[in-house]
């Protein structure tokens, strides 16, 4: 049986949404199926059964579909790094610093690493669905891929193309992608989704006839535009959420820094009906909120800079009602950061953080990664631990008056919100299955 690489005309075009439903829908054929995607670029990332971090969007298409994580989901992680570099995670663990051009020239080094893993998930399910990155064909980039082209030649998977007409120039992205793929990964096509659909369907039935008959690509679907608020697995997407809440009784502001992570932490509250939600991203009044919240961060140094920059370091100090850090912005609730090893700096050095925390936080250079259930502030959750910050006094949370904080990822998820979660992403195929042609995918890969 074949496995099947899933393109994007475009970034964000849906290729992490598509890579789940279309394999809860083989799923639903009795086929054992797998995610994979070779390397990902995001802040946010989750830690897996086995101990490993992977980016949240492997991870959250292995929880949709019911298998166990590991590393080999995503091989190749990029996070934020200092200056022009990324901090290179590989099978699930910080390797080092790289500048991004040094990245691109070692890229051959890692395809061992990409390939270990795509094999090891190919003995165990009969389709792998591998999830591509960005466009496939950007001509200047396209020898230094590992996602798209790399797994499509080397393992002859089946291509799903997907485009977001919202976009605009739908037309376009998809004839200029399918044309500029090699003749070999062109005969592997199968067919074309096309997402993020406004209005009347039968709109775009002349669309239709002109994909497949002048430019000779089967359309395979076309997809509503259905906002899903789950699994977000970069800031963009985030940016996008829809939220409609006429009579919220609780307003939180959650403070948007430059390296914000692991905002998945947020989707039960996005999800609450009683509950707004505000990003905060410039020096606005605190005093509306009835409680600030401090997210992750993969800078820590650097964003808290930016808090003292653009004046919310001194509104937060100032500030009389809850503040609640979780992870980086625990660490800045503390009275220092201290960064000897070059951690996240490029030079030892030592920042002055809010000080509502009676202890300093240190840096390590082996980053703590735990998974596991917690007790936290009178309740307990399932969570998760991903950090190189630690506090001698305080290692896992504080509480003491309006101030709270820990160093745990999850602690908004409780059995209402799985319960939410299980409908929501039900619901969400459900819509799909209607609208994707299934038995055309079938039968190319069976």
């Amino acid at each position: 049986m074949k496995s099947i690489s899933i393109f994007g005309t475009s970034s964000d075009a849906g290729k992490s949404t598509l890579t789940f439903v279309i394999g809860k829908l083989l799923q639903e054929r009795g086929i054992n199926v797998g995610v994979f995607k070779a390397q990902n670029v995001s802040n946010n990332a989750h830690v897996c059964d086995d101990g490993s971090e992977i980016a949240i969007a492997q991870y959250f298409q292995a929880e949709v579909l019911g298998i166990p994580t590991s590393y080999h989901l995503n091989p190749v992680l990029l996070k934020s790094g200092h200056g022009n570099s990324a901090s290179l995670i590989v099978k699930g663990h910080v390797v080092e610093d790289k500048e991004v051009r040094e990245y691109y020239r070692d890229l051959d080094l890692l395809k061992p690493a990409v390939d270990e893993c795509f094999e090891y998930l190919s003995e165990r399910y009969e389709c792998v669905i591998c999830e591509g990155a960005g466009s496939p064909v950007e001509l200047n980039l396209m020898d230094k891929d590992l996602s798209n082209l790399y797994i499509a030649e080397k393992y002859d998977t089946k291509i799903i193309l997907v485009a977001d007409i919202e976009r605009g120039g739908v037309f376009a992205s998809i004839w200029g992608v399918y044309n500029l793929l090699p003749q070999k990964l062109r005969e592997n096509v199968i067919g074309v989704i096309i997402n993020k659909f406004r209005g009347d369907r039968s709109l775009f039935d002349e669309g239709i006839t002109i994909i497949e008959e002048r430019f000779g690509i089967p359309v395979l679907g076309v997809l509503p535009y259905t906002p899903l608020n789950l699994g977000f697995e970069d800031s963009q997407s985030l940016k996008n959420f829809v939220q409609n809440k006429p009579h919220p009784v609780k307003k939180i502001g959650i403070i948007n820094y430059p390296t914000m992570s692991n905002y998945n932490d947020f989707e039960p509250l996005i999800a609450d009906e009683t509950i707004f939600v505000e990003f905060i991203t410039s020096n606005v009044s605190l005093e509306s909120f009835d409680l600030i919240i401090l997210p992750g961060s993969k800078l820590v140094i650097k964003d808290l800079q930016w808090l003292k920059k653009i004046g919310l370091f001194d509104a937060l100090k100032a500030r009389q009602k809850e503040i609640l850090g979780i992870c980086g912005g625990y660490q800045m609730m503390f009275e220092s950061i201290i960064d000897e090893g070059c951690i996240e700096t490029s030079e030892p050095m030592s920042e002055e953080a809010l000080g509502f925390v009676d202890d300093v936080i240190v840096f390590q250079k082996e980053k703590i990664l735990k998974k596991g259930e917690y007790t936290l502030f009178g309740k307990t959750v399932k969570g998760f631990e991903i950090h190189h910050g630690v506090s001698t006094k305080y290692p896992l949370l504080y509480q003491k008056g309006t101030i709270k904080g820990t160093f745990v990822h999850g602690i908004f998820e409780d059995e209402a919100f799985e319960t939410y979660k299980k409908k929501t992403i039900d619901d969400f195929i459900a819509t799909m299955r209607g609208e994707i042609d299934v038995e055309r995918i079938l039968a190319h890969v069976l």
